[in-house]
């Protein structure tokens, strides 16, 4: 590490009042690494380890789910990352995975940070596992949702169901995450709405928006490792929360019966009639086991 400084990119808060206690207020912060400015949002407790949020495929700090975010940060320092590229920060966005996690490493040690827990959603999750195995130390516990290990069952046709479902939804006039992360049931149909409405929740200072070259690059990234060779999860030796939606068209289900099977210290929570974004539509039901996970 070559140094790096941070700033506060938004005046949000002044002399005399009290900092931001919610997602929808919390300032963006940047912190300069080894010359590449990253974009994050850090609020919650300031003892205990914190807990840092890896993104999905698209995604900027906007769109974790706001539920989520504050569930976690009402007992839990939260830290969550735009990576290399992405949103508000700058440089190249890498075309690898394992790229992508050096890079989040380099970010938690330029934050001072000596152990963190991990919160991986979706791609977020393939970080978290090559952080984890790279860095074991860094690491106390490790949350998988909509996820899957590398060379795992469907993991290589994202690409082929994103543009679809992004597709259909564009001429049905809906956001595409409500095709890709929830389910088609009623039940499914108004989550999605609710979530959609939650991520617009924040009015100012909102993240930038992702390029077409990012997600390119991500795309090829997940690409790679949904056809890279099966990893050695039994080297994973963390506490693991493994949550999915019981019909996740994105990641398919099966992977994260995989990951539940495969890592030596883990606990499987499956969310009836959710799909790929089931921590979102399940959210009620997620944070509080997400909350006796970390404390346990």
């Amino acid at each position: 590490m070559t140094g790096h400084n941070v700033n506060n990119s938004n005046e949000l808060a002044s002399p005399g009042v009290a900092p931001a206690t919610s997602w929808t207020t919390v300032a963006n912060q940047t912190i300069s690494v080894d010359g590449t400015d990253f974009v994050y949002r850090a609020y919650g407790p300031a003892e205990g380890i914190p807990v840092v949020f890896l993104n999905h495929l698209g995604a900027t700090l906007d769109n974790w789910d706001p539920r989520v975010v504050d569930g976690i940060a009402a007992q839990h320092r939260v830290v969550v990352i735009d990576n290399r590229g992405v949103g508000g920060s700058g440089g190249r966005t890498p075309e690898t995975i394992e790229e992508m996690a050096h890079d989040a490493i380099a970010f938690i040690d330029a934050l001072g940070l000596e152990k963190v827990d991990l919160f991986g959603f979706s791609m977020g999750g393939f970080i978290a596992q090559v952080i984890a195995a790279e860095r074991p130390a860094l690491v106390r516990k490790i949350i998988l949702a909509g996820t899957g290990p590398a060379g795992g069952a469907g993991i290589d046709k994202v690409t082929r169901v994103t543009y679809a479902d992004s597709i259909t939804a564009v001429l049905r006039r809906k956001d595409p995450k409500q095709h890709l992360f929830f389910t088609r049931s009623a039940h499914g149909k108004a989550q999605s709405r609710e979530f959609i409405a939650r991520l617009g929740e924040r009015t100012t200072h909102r993240d930038q928006k992702i390029s077409l070259r990012t997600f390119r690059s991500q795309l090829r990234a997940i690409h790679s490792w949904g056809t890279a060779a099966p990893a050695d999860l039994s080297a994973i030796t963390h506490p693991v929360l493994v949550a999915n939606g019981e019909d996740d068209r994105m990641v398919p289900t099966s992977n994260s019966y995989d990951l539940a099977h495969r890592l030596p210290n883990a606990t499987l929570r499956i969310y009836p009639d959710a799909g790929h974004g089931g921590i979102f539509q399940a959210h009620n039901q997620f944070v509080p086991a997400a909350l006796e996970f970390l404390a346990a």
